[in-house]
């Protein structure tokens, strides 16, 4: 039987698939049409019915290919412009939307004390020595108000018996003998006002309870506590349940580290959420119940079901999903209870206030603790004066949604742990600085256990030179970089070798130019070049680059002789470190290279920089 293929096959008919708009559409349908349709319809202008379905078609084809390039668009944090999905985004990679941040900035507080003499030396009385309280409020002559964070002690000497706070002499008898002293201290203090709210829970079990503060542009949560004495702290996620706690030190080095760090459960936590368009925090609680005891990870269903043991007929049975949620791994969600959040709000750029301007005390927090008299605190504080010697910093305008999306691909590659070394440095810089200032850190491989890494730290005294890292400081980073180290992983904290150097310099100077003042100036630019900032843990010294300094100063024709030594123990009265290093022995290819973790330091620069001309 014969086959006819022209009903069998259907001819093939050609169509883009390349148009995106409107008239590439219409373009493209009309040929359609009067290719294939021409003894349909011939009327395609806009007015005739042929022209209405082909603007329909096209017009449907246009939408649609307008919102698949949008959908498509809104894939990626760079090119999304809807709200919704840039907070998406942000929430699921980890970036925290933030509102304005508060300005900091160092207030000196000084107060005028009566003295006394003891055994020929005239110092402040005793009682009169009182202490300003953390919550100090002061503020500057634009109404921004500022809080003192810390107690400032005047009566706190060091392990010399010297006063911490500077002391001047406030007011002269006749015969010249102080009759009062001026102190100073400077205290912290952070821009923003604090405020306080209720929230009370009903007695029906709710998972994962949330509450959303009044205040817009919140900064610091103070505390979360509810009426029967349970703390919520704070976690990055609900899954979270311990946290780092800070406690006063009462160890001998507590001058160079002040608080000690310990690790605590948190069963009762939130994590926060702030709406990146009215800027208000909503607090999130888990989804535990504190009357059950149950701490497994995923619960046992079979506690859900009905009891079925020992019967050999049942029914049908079902089982409630949201009782799944119930395990405390999570978190316990606060019930019939009120709980009482204090927070700090506020900040912006107009928290930056310039220098001399914080002169008023709105709110004083004071306590004399030595048993002052009624007239003598009263005198103490008529007296207390506020000023900071530096502008205030730091604070910043809520960053806008397009702000916030840039740091989506930063936040993806960051690590909650310790894998490489950079890991390692910018984790122990990351560690308050309450719990000691770790001031340098290097990072070595260790040459005995390849599964084990050295790290090298050092720390600053109060005169800004290096000196070695109390033990109390070592402990609380032990106890905070562990909660981030592989378990396979071993880190080896030790002390770095302070180098301490002294640099003699012999120069040829014009003879049309002052020697002195050429020497000078390079001395200058040596302090600069050896100023402690500019130094890490194991960075070498290329000479060349102290011949160049000297040589390219005005009026040098020529760098005649250049000595780079080391210094130990006590040399001219000053004290120096104890490590012992030969410059010239350890100089190869023109770099002065340090022992293994060691770090250079010219500790007296005044001193240790000495030149001459000829």
């Amino acid at each position: 039987m014969a086959i006819d293929v022209k009903k069998k096959f259907k001819p093939v008919r050609t169509r883009s698939y390349l148009n995106k708009d409107f008239d590439a559409f219409r373009a493209e349908l009309l040929q359609y049409a009067r290719t294939f349709f021409p003894d349909k319809i011939e009327d395609f202008s806009e007015a005739s019915v042929g022209g209405m379905f082909l603007d329909f078609v096209s017009f449907v084809g246009d939408t649609m290919s307008y919102y698949l390039d949008h959908q498509f668009s809104e894939l990626s944090p760079e090119t999304a412009v809807e709200t919704g999905n840039l907070q998406r985004m942000l929430r699921t990679a980890g970036v925290k939307i933030t509102g304005a941040s508060p300005a900091t900035v160092d207030v000196d507080f000084l107060i005028e004390v009566p003295v006394v003499n003891k055994s020929g030396v005239y110092v402040p009385r005793d009682e009169a020595l009182p202490v300003i309280k953390e919550g100090t409020l002061v503020q500057s002559q634009g109404g921004v108000s500022f809080e003192l964070m810390e107690n400032l002690d005047f009566a706190k000497q060091d392990k010399a018996g010297n006063y911490t706070a500077s002391v001047t002499v406030g007011i002269s008898n006749n015969d010249g003998t102080p009759a009062t002293l001026i102190m100073t201290r400077v205290g912290e203090c952070i821009s923003g006002s604090r405020t306080k709210e209720s929230f009370g829970f009903s007695n029906t079990f709710v998972p994962f309870r949330t509450l959303t503060l009044t205040k817009p542009n919140i900064t610091a949560i103070i505390y979360v506590k509810d009426v029967d004495g349970n703390n919520y702290y704070e976690v990055e996620a609900l899954t979270q349940d311990s946290v780092f706690k800070t406690i006063i030190s009462t160890n001998e080095d507590n001058e160079l580290v002040p608080q000690n760090i310990e690790l605590i459960p948190a069963p009762y936590r939130f994590t926060l959420a702030t709406d990146v368009n009215s800027k208000k925090t909503t607090l999130q609680f888990g989804s535990g119940n504190a009357e059950t005891l149950d701490d497994d990870i995923v619960p046992d269903p079979s506690q859900f079901a009905v009891p079925l043991y020992g019967k050999k007929t049942f029914t049908k049975f079902s089982i409630n999903p949201g009782d799944l949620l119930k395990t405390r791994t999570l978190g316990i969600s606060p019930m019939a209870t009120t709980v009482n959040v204090e927070y700090r709000y506020g900040g912006g750029l107009s928290h930056n206030v310039p220098a001399a301007t914080i002169r008023t005390i709105t709110s004083l927090n004071i306590k004399f603790e030595n048993g002052a008299s009624t007239n003598l605190a009263r005198t103490v504080e008529a007296s207390l004066d506020v000023i900071n010697r530096l502008p205030a910093g730091g604070g910043e305008n809520a960053p806008t949604l397009r702000d916030l999306a840039t740091k989506i691909p930063m936040v993806r590659n960051s690590q909650s742990r310790i894998v490489t070394k950079e890991d390692l440095v910018a984790r122990v810089y990351t560690m308050p600085s309450s719990l000691g200032r770790v001031y340098r850190a290097g990072v070595r491989s260790n040459p005995i256990n390849p599964l084990a890494t050295q790290l090298f730290i050092v720390s600053r005294n109060i005169k800004g030179q290096l000196t070695v890292s109390p033990d109390s400081l070592k402990e609380n980073l032990v106890e905070y970089l562990n909660q981030f180290r592989m378990i396979s992983d071993a880190i080896d904290i030790l002390d770095t070798q302070v180098v301490n150097l002294q640099v003699r310099f012999q120069v040829s100077v014009d003879p049309r130019i002052n020697k002195s003042s050429v020497v000078q100036e390079v001395i200058v630019k040596l302090k600069t070049y050896f100023n402690i900032a500019n130094f890490q843990i194991d960075q070498p010294i290329p000479t060349a680059d102290l011949n160049s300094i000297i040589f390219n100063s005005d009026g040098v024709l020529a760098v005649t002789n250049l000595k780079v030594v080391s210094l130990v123990g006590t040399y001219k009265g000053r004290t120096y470190s104890d490590i012992s290093f030969n410059p010239a022995e350890s100089t190869i290819k023109g770099l002065i290279i340090g022992p293994p973790g060691s770090i250079f330091e010219v500790r007296y620069p005044d001193f240790d920089i000495i030149g001459g001309a000829v």
